[in-house]
């Protein structure tokens, strides 16, 4: 579950980014996040990650409260949160395999552990035929077709897309939402960060969104339309 209850952040150069956001998102929910440049959803990623701490007010994420969580319990709280990116991140000198099995090694996971749970979350996205292929020879909806991948190897509770089709065209960008709403029906917490409107309003889900540095809008089914920013 991911808790927001009165929080602000304030960052060093005087910008204050979120102004009082309170917000509730239960296990098991799909959620998009949407809003214009410089609302404050990068802020609220980087409070749900340990990356941030708020300036005050409280932060809850998969039972640690990251305004005080301690240094040593990040990693922890880090593994329950999978990120799929928009610019992929993946290494470029591995496979398909090697760069999703690389996530489980770094948490010390055993060489069956790793085949059994790379060869699953393959399947699952259906690249099973392209694991031994470097991101150089994918497609773009391939190569984030691995990322989510990456990000679900380690089973966490909850996957932060950002703006996770970003960099697609609009018929790789449903395939890819549409393997995030199976994940979703499989048990995950799903939170997208987008800014496409047309996207959005092909699923009813919720949407939540911020302007301004706080929550303007939180209904279900429909893009929130701002009436002074364009997109």
């Amino acid at each position: 579950m991911i808790h927001f209850s009165d929080v602000y952040y304030s960052y060093s150069t005087g910008t204050r980014a979120l102004q009082g956001v309170d917000l509730r998102i239960e296990d098991g929910e799909f959620v998009f996040l949407v809003g214009p440049s410089g609302s404050g959803k990068s802020t609220i990623i980087k409070l749900m990650t340990g990356e941030l701490r708020p300036s005050s007010g409280i932060v809850s994420v998969n039972g640690y409260n990251t305004s005080k969580i301690k240094p040593r319990q990040i990693p922890y709280l880090r593994r329950t949160i999978g990120v799929v990116f928009q610019d992929f991140r993946l290494i470029e000198k591995k496979t398909v395999y090697e760069n999703i099995a690389f996530a489980m090694r770094v948490v010390g996971a055993s060489p069956r552990e790793i085949r059994e749970r790379v060869s699953y979350v393959l399947e699952l996205v259906g690249l099973s035929h392209k694991a031994r292929r470097k991101p150089t020879e994918l497609s773009g909806g391939e190569q984030q077709r691995v990322v989510i991948a990456r990000a679900l190897v380690n089973n966490p509770q909850l996957i932060i897309a950002d703006e996770p089709t970003g960099n697609l065209d609009p018929d790789r960008s449903l395939e890819i939402m549409m393997l995030l709403q199976h994940i979703n029906d499989l048990g995950t917490t799903v939170l997208v960060v987008t800014h496409e409107k047309e996207l959005v309003n092909q699923f009813d889900k919720r949407v939540v969104a911020i302007d301004g540095g706080l929550v303007v809008s939180d209904k279900t089914g429909g893009y929130y339309q701002y009436e002074q920013t364009q997109y």
